[in-house]
């Protein structure tokens, strides 16, 4: 009899389990984060399915930023789309103008009893993802800005103060100078990112207009002004300094070439993500020294404020309503300062609320850490005006593959800075206004 009564129960928790299991909703993720950071991703999700048993969250990796957006509209007009897809900013257009298609997070939170506060997160990461209402459509996750990075050894081997980061452009030339005429090393600076580091950012941080409608954020049907005297004068530097052997082009799009050239030595500057920052450390065994942005001292209104990359989180519609609980109990936790400071520590990207860059203060991390913080100090350096708390441009996609080419133009000698970009912003112009004619 004892035997029958094993038997039985263990027949009935074959059964209860896969009940219990369905029980649970099930909500999916698609995102862009391979390697170390797909590995963090991954443990971020398997806290939260522990943390609870209502929901299980699936996140899956999906390719490069562009890969998964493409992914997941091909999804969403097939009705398979996933319930959260990871988008870069400059998809924040795209993916406003498509109505019905999406789910505003503050619409999301406060239909599925989340407390919501968008003035918890930092200014400059809220503004750019919020509508002329100030209320929040997509939930910032992996935002942050780029940031200067120099070779301490090579500074002082060049007998520059390795503890003295350049701040101005002309600081960076006359180190550069120094660092190739002393055989320090083979090139003074590289770059990530043409686009976003060398006219995006550099434009907001010396409060120069990037568009029309405050960038885009005022009207769908806005134009690009790129092309003012600040960033031709810029470019014009950018291939003088590159003729002479004291900036290495690091390519197109994100700048392949560029890391290497920093982690090997071969350049002692490199301008690039927050979120660089990790991968910097362990590919490297110099002192490491960190600054901001350089900026022209003669500008008026310069230094202003950075402006921020990286990616937030979109609810796409067409889910149950259990879905959407689970996933605004996620987007809760993922914003919770104990998840985000770690994040923030783990990776290089900026902690996205008040509450978590006060727990990482709290805990040491920028003690321990020196020069951790100088990306949140960038942004947050002055209020964002109109022209530094982001752009909003239809295509922007298309008109960055516009900006590299357009800059390789430049560098090839086909082109004068002045007439780059001229044809940059006509050719911007042009994507702009398919964009408003398709979704006007």
């Amino acid at each position: 009899m004892q035997r029958n009564l094993i038997a039985g129960l263990a027949l009935t928790t074959a059964l209860v389990a896969p009940l219990a299991a369905s029980a649970q909703t099930e909500i999916s993720w698609w995102h862009a984060m391979g390697g170390a950071l797909g590995e963090k991703v991954d443990e971020i999700v398997a806290n939260y399915n522990a943390s609870q048993d209502e929901y299980h969250l699936t996140a899956t990796y999906r390719g490069s930023y562009t890969e998964t957006m493409t992914a997941a509209i091909a999804a969403f007009r097939a009705g398979e789309q996933p319930n959260l897809v990871q988008v870069f900013e400059v998809g924040t257009g795209t993916m406003m103008a498509a109505e019905g298609a999406v789910y505003p997070v503050y619409q999301l939170m406060e239909e599925h009893g989340q407390n919501f506060d968008p003035s918890v997160y930092l200014p400059a990461v809220a503004g750019y993802y919020t509508n002329t209402d100030g209320q929040m459509l997509s939930m910032p996750f992996n935002s942050s800005t780029p940031i200067l990075y120099y070779n301490k050894d090579i500074f002082a081997e060049a007998g520059l103060d390795a503890d003295v980061a350049p701040e101005t452009w002309a600081d960076v030339e006359e180190m550069s100078r120094k660092i190739v005429d002393s055989g320090a090393a083979e090139c003074g600076f590289t770059t990530g990112w043409i686009s976003w580091v060398q006219l995006e950012n550099l434009s907001a941080w010396h409060n120069q207009p990037i568009g029309t409608n405050e960038n885009g954020f005022g009207s769908i049907d806005s134009e690009m002004t790129v092309n003012g005297p600040v960033q031709i004068r810029h470019w014009e530097n950018l291939a003088k300094w590159e003729d002479e052997g004291l900036f290495k082009y690091g390519g197109p799009g994100g700048g392949a070439d560029s890391a290497p050239a920093f982690y090997s030595g071969e350049c002692a500057i490199y301008m690039n993500s927050s979120a660089s920052r990790a991968g910097v450390l362990a590919n490297t065994d110099f002192d490491l020294g960190l600054g901001m942005l350089p900026y022209y001292a003669d500008v008026e209104g310069a230094p202003q404020n950075s402006i921020i990359g990286g990616a937030t989180l979109w609810t796409l519609a067409g889910a149950s309503d259990a879905q959407y609980d689970g996933v605004a109990s996620f987007l809760t936790y993922l914003s919770s300062a104990e998840v985000q400071a770690d994040w923030h520590q783990f990776t290089g990207y900026l902690p996205i609320t008040n509450a978590a860059y006060e727990l990482s203060q709290q805990q040491g991390y920028y003690d321990e850490n020196p020069g951790a913080d100088i990306a949140i100090k960038q942004i947050t350096l002055n209020e964002p005006t109109a022209n530094s708390k982001g752009l909003r441009f239809g295509n922007y996609v298309q008109i960055r593959g516009v900006i590299d080419e357009e800059f390789e133009n430049l560098l090839s000698g086909n082109k004068t800075a002045e007439e780059a970009l001229n044809d940059l912003v006509e050719r911007g112009n042009s994507l702009i206004a398919d964009f408003v004619e398709a979704n006007g």
